[in-house]
This record gives C-alpha cells, structure tokens and sequence, in this order.
C-alpha cells in the first residue's frame, strides 16, 4: 500500500505519524509552507484517503480538491470537522475512533468535577506557595450524593453517569429523545435539567442543534452554586456567556476541557479559583492514543483491502 497517498491533516499522534509512514505514502499538510490550495492542487490525484481530527478535517473545499479521494479517518470520536453531507454525496468512506477513549473522556469529566468541587488545583498552588504553614485551607464541597445532569446521553454520557452512580450521585439527563432502558430521569426541555441538578456534564455531539446548547437561561438555570463540566466540545457552550456568568458569580465554577475558540482561551478566566482548565485531553492518554491510532489503520488497511470497515460512520 506504499502507493497509496494519505494525506494527514495536522500533528496528532507520533505512533499514527510513523505507522501511517510504514504503509502508506504519507502527506503532512503542516509541512508544506505553500498555500494549502496550491499543495492540494499539486497532490490532488496521489491523495486516495485523509487523516483528520477535530482541529482540521475535511471540510468541503478540501474535498472537492481531491478528486480520487475515497475515505476520511478520523482521529477521534467527533465528526464535526468532516462535511459528512459532501462525502455522502461523493460517496467517500467515513471513520472514527468510538469506543475507545470513552472511559478516559468519562474519567476526565469526573476528575473536572471533583478538582472545581474540592478545589484541588487550588489547594495544590496553596501547599506549594508555603501559605500552608499560615493557617489550613477553606472549606470544600463535596462530590458524593450531589445531583448530576448529563447532556447527551450516549456511550461517554453513560459511562460519566456510571461513574456518578459510584457516588451515590442522582442522574438525569437531556438528549433529542428518551433512551429505552434506563431509569435516569429524562428532561426534555435542557433549562429544567440544570435547575434541576448541582452538577451539569455536556457530553453530546456538536450538531447545529446543539451549537450552544448551554445559553444563558440555562446557565442562569444551573444557578451560582451550579457547576458546569464540558468535556464535549467548545462550541456547546456560549463562551462569552459562561464568562459573564463566572465573573458575575452567577455560576458556582467549573471545569473545562474544550474551548469555542481552541487554543485561545478567555484570559478573564485565568484569575478565577473556581475553574479548572485543561488543554483538550479528554482522550490524551498513551493507552487511548494508540488504540485510536491502531483503529485509525486498521480502517483504511480495511478499506484499501475491500474489507468491511470496523467503525463506519458513512
């Protein structure tokens, strides 16, 4: 398959870098200093599959630039990124990596929690500035037995709200429609949920409909004792509005992983002790980073063997 021209979008994942190498003719759009038109254009008939994520995809410009193109991996579980309407009317083959980083998303979503809870970033600057020894740290709250709202409840939401179970935490969630088998108490309407809970989790997929799904009114509705944990994507959320809310302190804390704007983050954000920042590392472990990136390969070997693809999403 040396032959065969891969085009990978952006840095990613060094191990998915050298095995895409080993097997394919592999194209780094980064490397090439020339306009990203004039590198498509040049390449454009070599290039049969791309590798993209949830920074760059394949959008529709990129797509109708490669006229041999029969498949988009990507190196994630969203697909945002990816003009899925061009590539079904091209007929271009579509991947993910499900599966496989959902607990380590869930993981994150629970450690945000309990960091803004017991202010541990906190606390943690607190021991190292030597101001321990000046009189022991405030009071937190506590995690366990608090209500928990999930927003999206698919194979991440489930498993956060499995974890939350272990907590002795209440569950009830928001999506497009209620799931069968589940005793989670569904809220059709989003503002009910987050008045409802103390703790509000966004972990469904960016669509046009859920494109700032968290607004001010349920921002409001969270209330300043509310926390909000976003380990879905940046976009979900209102940016300017969470802020006002965070300044204002008519929102409790909380804890981010994603951002609208990514990597630019709201420096009015910096000085709050009630957030908790991290830098899009929901699926960022060395075990998750290889599974995606062996599931990654092992679709397009897949595909360029006429084989079914293990996870299809077109």
């Amino acid at each position: 398959m040396n032959n065969i021209g891969v085009l990978m979008t952006c840095p990613m994942s060094e191990y998915l870098e050298n095995q895409l190498e080993n097997r394919f003719n592999l194209f780094k759009l980064w490397n090439h200093s020339s306009p990203k038109p004039d590198f498509l254009k040049t390449h454009s008939s070599s290039i049969k599959a791309v590798v993209g994520n949830t920074k760059i995809g394949a959008d529709a410009n990129m797509i109708d630039s490669l006229p041999n193109l029969e498949i988009v991996a990507s190196y994630s579980d969203g697909l945002d990124k990816i003009d899925l309407g061009k590539c079904k009317e091209k007929g271009i083959k579509v991947t993910n990596t499900p599966d496989v980083l959902t607990d380590d998303v869930a993981d994150l979503g629970i450690g945000l929690a309990l960091a803004v809870l017991r202010k541990i970033c906190v606390c943690d600057r607190f021991v190292r500035s030597g101001n321990w020894i000046n009189g022991d740290f405030a009071l937190a709250s506590k995690f366990s037995g608090k209500s928990v709202g999930i927003v999206g409840l698919g194979r991440i939401g489930s498993a956060i709200a499995k974890r939350a179970e272990a907590f002795n935490c209440s569950i009830s969630y928001h999506s497009r429609s209620k799931k069968p088998n589940t005793n989670y108490k569904y809220y059709s309407n989003i503002a009910d949920l987050a008045a409802d809970c103390q703790i509000l989790f966004v972990a469904c997929a960016l669509t046009e409909e859920t494109h700032h799904i968290i607004n001010r009114k349920v921002i409001d509705a969270l209330g300043p004792k509310g926390i909000l944990i976003n380990i879905g994507r940046g976009a979900h959320v209102d940016e300017p509005e969470l802020v006002s809310a965070l300044l204002e302190g008519r929102l409790g804390g909380a804890g981010l992983d994603v951002y609208e704007n990514e990597p630019n983050v709201p420096e009015q954000l910096f000085s709050l002790e009630n957030i908790v920042l991290v830098p899009h590392v929901g699926s960022d472990t060395e075990e998750t980073s290889k599974a995606m990136a062996d599931l990654v390969i092992s679709n397009l070997e897949a595909h360029f063997k006429c084989k079914p693809l293990l996870t299809p999403v077109l």
